[in-house]
């Protein structure tokens, strides 16, 4: 358990027992509200990405409230945006169409399977994971709706590479990120000038943590796919990493297939996502497990990730979310 659990996240109750406290989670969702506001005042054609994954299902909440959409009914003023790989768990992508539905939001879908047809997107072989190849598309749908402003759910914990990351990220006309050329966003104040061509790519919840979310979705009873909790899978151990027996990844001769209760911590491309070991089946649960967990939930579960240390920053350079 870190420090900041210790003296900022526990607190004794009347009867002595301890009880994890959340009253933290008003600042951040004031902060995240305050940025999506700022993104619908300051653009002309932002999008919110959405994958249907836990970090854009809780942007997606603090969207709701910022801009008052059940209250009102007038809605998200901007659109939702997901770029899918073709390769995505099902649980996700039909809990994504119900909750855009639910709202009532506009909800663009771009495939990487597209890109392909269009010769923009070359595998280097059939089985080639297309997670990486999501920048091509991602690029084109920017340039298609000539969007200035896509609004992502990275958060600043989850690898180093985004560590690195500003709330408001600017990207050159190709779609690039410089790290040094960042710019500095002190007191909250946001530079949004753009040259044609360019765009940003805004943060709501780089300062949430993991155990943020969590805590979050407990305490706003938020709806997830049902792949976030405990549920039996047959996976194969991959050097501590235990991948999803799928039609897009089967066992291979000599692997060891085995049923164990898992869940899923990060959502993302079947063919690179892989779950943990888990027994819990409820916000709450997790909170425990996540307070207990010395890894990040990228380094838990992303093949992606392993290539090497600055392979996230290589795809961000790219044009990677």
């Amino acid at each position: 358990m870190n420090a900041r659990t210790d003296s900022a996240l526990l607190e004794k109750t009347n009867d002595m027992s301890y009880h994890l406290n959340n009253s933290h989670l008003d600042a951040l969702e004031e902060e995240t509200i305050f940025i999506l506001r700022e993104v619908a005042a300051a653009f002309e054609r932002p999008a919110l990405l959405f994958s249907g994954g836990k970090d854009s299902l809780v942007m997606l909440k603090c969207a709701e409230k910022a801009f008052g959409a059940k209250t009102t009914g007038a809605g998200i003023p901007y659109p939702l945006l997901m770029i899918d790989t073709g390769h995505n768990f099902p649980e996700v992508t039909d809990f994504r169409d119900f909750r855009a539905k639910e709202l009532g939001a506009e909800l663009i879908v771009r495939s990487v399977e597209d890109s392909m047809a269009r010769g923009t997107v070359r595998l280097a072989h059939p089985g080639e994971s297309r997670n990486v190849h999501q920048s091509v598309t991602l690029l084109e749908a920017i340039e298609e709706f000539r969007f200035d402003a896509l609004i992502g759910g990275a958060r600043r914990d989850e690898e180093k590479a985004r560590a690195k990351e500003r709330i408001f990220s600017h990207r050159d006309s190709f779609g690039q990120w410089q790290p040094k050329a960042q710019r500095p966003e002190l007191w909250t104040l946001f530079n949004t000038r753009l040259q044609p061509g360019e765009h940003f790519r805004v943060f709501p919840i780089s300062n949430w943590t993991e155990l943020d979310v969590w805590q979050y979705i407990d305490r706003e009873q938020i709806g997830l796919p049902s792949i976030y909790y405990t549920h039996k899978r047959q996976v194969v151990d991959k050097k501590g990493l235990l991948m999803p027996v799928t039609e897009l990844t089967p066992a291979r001769e000599g692997d060891v297939v085995e049923t164990r209760d898992v869940r899923f911590r990060t959502v993302g491309d079947i063919t690179c996502t892989a779950p943990v070991e888990s027994t819990a089946a409820t916000p709450a649960e997790i909170v425990i497990e996540t307070l207990a967990a010395d890894v990040s939930e990228r380094g838990a579960t992303r093949m992606d990730d392993k290539t090497s240390d600055a392979s996230m920053e290589k795809r961000k350079k790219d044009g990677y979310f």
